[in-house]
């Protein structure tokens, strides 16, 4: 009993002390985060939050630090995620071979595929495995680089490393370039090596069935799953549902978009997205409707914006205008985060009713917001002007997306078709020489952004 007092004594001095203390307490890693996805710069930024982080004696765990690098991966922040392996490196902290693949996809997204083959060239031999030959693979896919994916896949197949992510990164490829008789091919391939077949590979036999236009053969892939135990979900019947809607199957269609939504426990909100757009696709507004309110009973939370972005362009897409002016104003009364993609759905129905002056009133709310309007917003208007003949406002606009085009480096502004449509208005209102400053206007664009 007297040691208990001592130590409950000791313990409230101890707590009393900490209270009392000047020292600062460790930061957590959640906290280095925060540090670093706040960071603006892409030359030294992390590099120098990762120092200051160290020389105030916080946790330098591995497990920490790569737990950052996933979480801006996550976020898209992969030139912040990159620097952080290189300062690893610098720092001598050891990199295993998960690290080196991710290192090889990181160098893709942000310094292009010549970069990550130098990576995977430079590499050790002991470090060139299945996971860093798959990343590179992967890299080539993506980039639809055919021969180099082609003869890298027979590499990894001699060394005995492949695997169902491989055959999936090449199946992925040959769909993406309209040959889908070789996803055909490498899943019979993948049988022969015993290799197993995951959703993944499935889904892709599936589309290439229907690429082929053998719809019952794509149906049938649902069969071979339940076969070989490997249980289809949700984007399984989106994939098949797609193929339907695409095909014009509509009963077929609508069934598996029903199967679809008596699904329990899909906690993906995605599949409701899914949803969604296959109704606006079908025109059936009441299946729209259906699968919004089944999303907002499986996330009782207000949905995000990208939800309620998808859910506006259905509507749109079936002129519900009723719909959505109610879905667009419950949204803008409790968004913490103002996104200009949602009012410019808005701004689409607007414009198409040529209601022009609601369209200058939503215009005029971003701006009290402090919202600045993207390319797709410059679009609308200048295209809205184009339509109507008022070249001035449509020269405004334009003007505004070129400014922002060559300051931010954004390629597809203006499309060809706006081009065409200015040099149509020029041509009718026979200004030749407003139309050849316009060309001369389109040619400097394209030279700055290069």
């Amino acid at each position: 009993m007297a040691n208990h007092a001592k130590r409950l004594v000791m313990s409230t001095l101890t707590a009393r002390s900490r209270c009392f203390s000047t020292e600062k307490a460790p930061e957590t890693a959640a906290s280095l985060f925060r540090k670093l996805a706040a960071v603006t710069t892409t030359d030294g930024g992390i590099a120098d939050t990762l120092d200051e982080w160290v020389k105030q004696g916080n946790n330098t765990k591995r497990y920490n630090i790569i737990g950052c690098v996933n979480q801006l991966r996550k976020f898209k922040k992969y030139h912040h995620a990159l620097q952080i392996y290189e300062w690893m490196e610098k720092g001598k902290i050891k990199m295993n071979n998960v690290d080196h693949a991710v290192c090889i996809d990181l160098l893709a997204k942000t310094k292009g595929v010549s970069s990550a083959e130098e990576y995977f060239n430079n590499l050790e031999e002991s470090s060139k495995t299945l996971k860093t030959y798959g990343a590179l693979l992967s890299c080539y896919c993506k980039e639809k680089m055919i021969d180099e994916a082609a003869d890298l896949f027979e590499k990894i197949k001699e060394l005995s490393f492949a695997s169902t992510l491989n055959y999936n990164n090449v199946m992925s490829l040959y769909l993406s370039i309209g040959e889908p008789d070789k996803v055909l091919l490498l899943a019979k391939e993948m049988e022969g090596a015993k290799i197993a077949a995951d959703k993944y590979t499935y889904n892709h036999l599936m589309k290439g069935f229907a690429s082929m236009k053998e719809y019952d053969a794509a149906e049938g892939v649902l069969e071979r799953m339940r076969k070989d135990k490997v249980t289809p979900d949700w984007f399984t019947y989106v994939n098949l549902a797609a193929i339907y809607v695409d095909a014009g199957l509509i009963d077929k269609a609508n069934a598996t978009l029903q199967k679809l939504g008596s699904m329990r426990n899909v906690h993906d909100c995605e599949a409701y997205h899914s949803l969604i757009y296959l109704y606006a696709r079908l025109s059936d507004l009441s299946g729209v409707n259906r699968a919004w309110e089944s999303l907002k009973l499986a996330f009782p939370k207000k949905p995000k914006n990208v939800s309620y972005l998808v859910m506006l362009s259905a509507l749109l897409k079936l002129d519900d205008v009723n719909g959505l002016q109610k879905c667009f104003s419950e949204w803008e009364s409790g968004c913490s985060t103002y996104d200009v993609r949602l009012a410019n759905v808005i701004l689409e129905s607007y414009l198409n009713r040529n209601m022009i002056e609601e369209a200058n009133a939503l215009y005029e709310n971003m701006g009290s917001r402090e919202v600045e309007p993207n390319l797709r917003t410059l679009d609308l208007f200048m295209n809205y002007y184009l339509s109507n003949h008022q070249r001035k406002l449509a020269l405004e606009f334009f003007e505004m997306g070129v400014t922002k085009v060559c300051s931010e480096k954004i390629k597809g502004f203006p499309t060809d078709q706006t081009v065409n449509k200015f040099l149509e208005l020029l041509d009718e209102e026979k200004d030749e020489e407003a139309a050849e400053k316009f060309r001369e206007r389109v040619k400097e664009i394209e030279h700055l952004r290069t």
